[in-house]
């Protein structure tokens, strides 16, 4: 068996500095004919961690497999809820739908992890032992976001949009995934959408809120990263070459160049054989709404809803005006200088003390752009929440470096989306097809705010742009994906 198999290692999410997640060692071993066979692999990331208190969750990796048979198009490998193997201190849940595994640590603890000989069953089919098999095994770092309530908006600052609780300033707490009402009324959640903005790029201020869109209450698991331009490339170099087209973010929807520019430096030429970049580990921009939904479906992931951002930043504490990712509203002032630009250790020289560090128009600095993802967890003096500019729950970047988009509740398009997975199947011409995803832009806003903005844009509960249609792709605009927690 293994004699007639070539093995290939693919790492989504790249050396980086703040966890340097790797797979290595990839095997298949009990070869069970004609059925499933297991795939063998180590898996490794830096300060990984598990509480039990305060927030009560940990970080993982969702790892999932893509095959070939003799050297043809690249396929989703099913993996069973059985005989699998766990690493020593480690736990795997296989998801529900097959499409991949989150391995995580199996008590508390922080650090780096090391798991060895992990093993998924891959349900393989009619495909014949005989044949050469390529496979790639794919991590990427993910946060878990446990259940529980948390409050939308009401903060009374300068926010634009911000949800609040009926007629007044009252943040709205969400306590369930039920339907949620929208109106002018006590109790019911609504916004404000004639603050000196388009009425489009806030919403319609119409319900209402069905139960089936994720609305955070429940469990689900979010990146712990905005998605870099090295797993962009991964994911480009498995699809065929009409697929590729279709997601190239050099051609005309996206920065129209194979040169760097505004630190987007993927480059590939119709036809050629793979994509590259010189800036692996920078976040992703220049991506067109419709190719993140391809991105999601492919990797087995969904979008993020914009209820789910603010729960992914505050997590249970009450919102406070003009908060930051971080839980407060204290804003660095200087530009920031970098060092090793471009490298995996890129990083900021000059991180400011006792207040939070964040990718915006007033730090951006030189080169202008996004800049490597998890660059403020590592250059901060001290590593608390807030000079790291994490979230409550350890998530990066909520704030700044580049926009993230989110399902809207803000136009009819948005509120129709249910929260289903992508189950990494593209279609023939490399499109996602998920029922009740967004077609295109229509249904996608932004939140969070980017390299190149500054209030209110960056603030967690500000919705200036939480319904507005965006088809291409631009410098500011980046995205991270979700998965519910089955």
């Amino acid at each position: 068996m293994k004699t007639k198999i070539t093995l290939l290692a693919t790492l989504l999410c790249l050396v980086m500095n703040a966890n340097n997640i790797t797979v290595s060692n990839i095997s298949l071993e009990n070869l069970n004919e004609p059925d499933w066979v297991q795939v063998e692999f180590d898996l490794s990331w830096e300060n990984s961690w598990r509480l039990s208190a305060g927030p009560s969750n940990w970080d993982a990796a969702w790892v999932f497999i893509k095959y070939r048979v003799n050297s043809g198009d690249w396929a989703h490998a099913q993996i069973n809820s059985s005989n699998f193997q766990a690493a020593t201190g480690s736990t795997i849940d296989v998801s529900a739908d097959g499409i991949g595994a989150f391995v995580y640590r199996d008590s508390d603890g922080s650090g780096d992890i090391n798991l060895q000989n992990m093993r998924l069953r891959w349900d393989y089919g009619s495909i014949d032992p005989n044949d050469i098999i390529d496979i790639q095994v794919f991590a990427i770092e993910m946060v878990y976001v446990p259940e529980g309530s948390y409050f939308l908006g009401g903060t009374n600052g300068d926010e634009n949009g911000d949800f609040f609780s009926g007629s007044t300033n009252i943040p709205y707490e969400v306590t369930s995934e039920n339907t949620i009402n929208v109106s002018p009324t006590a109790g019911n959640l609504y916004y404000d959408n004639t603050e000196g903005f388009s009425e489009i790029d806030v919403g319609d201020q119409m319900g209402p809120i069905p139960s089936a869109f994720p609305k955070g209450f429940s469990a689900y698991y979010i990146m712990k990263y905005e998605v870099s331009q090295a797993q962009w490339v991964d994911f480009f170099n498995t699809l065929t070459e009409a697929q590729r087209e279709a997601n190239d973010v050099t051609g005309v929807t996206g920065k129209n160049s194979d040169d760097e520019f505004a630190r987007n430096a993927i480059s590939w030429t119709e036809g050629a054989s793979n994509a590259t970049t010189t800036l692996p580990d920078v976040a992703l921009n220049y991506v067109s709404a419709e190719m993140t939904s391809n991105y999601l479906d492919w990797a087995g992931l969904r979008h993020m809803t914009e209820l789910e951002y603010e729960k992914s930043c505050r997590g249970p504490i009450a919102p406070k005006p003009n908060e930051l990712a971080w839980g407060n509203a204290n804003l660095p002032s200087t530009a920031y200088t970098y060092i090793n630009l471009g490298e995996p250790n890129e990083q900021v020289t000059n991180p400011e003390e006792g207040v939070g560090n964040i990718i915006f128009s007033i730090t951006n600095g030189t080169p202008s752009g996004p800049k490597r993802v998890g660059i403020l967890a590592a250059s901060a003096i001290t590593k608390n929440r807030e000079e790291t500019g994490g979230s409550y729950y350890g998530i990066m970047e909520l704030s700044g470096n580049l926009y993230e988009r989110v399902i809207t509740v803000g136009i009819p398009e948005g509120r129709i989306f249910q929260g289903d997975h992508g189950d990494g199947i593209l279609s023939v011409a490399g499109e996602a097809n998920v029922p009740n995803w967004p077609d295109g832009a229509t249904g996608i806003g932004y939140r969070g705010g980017s390299h190149a903005n500054t209030a209110p844009f960056i603030l967690v509960s500000d919705r200036t742009d939480a319904a507005n249609i965006i088809v291409n792709g631009n410098t500011r605009l980046g995205f991270r994906g979700v998965r519910s927690s089955d």
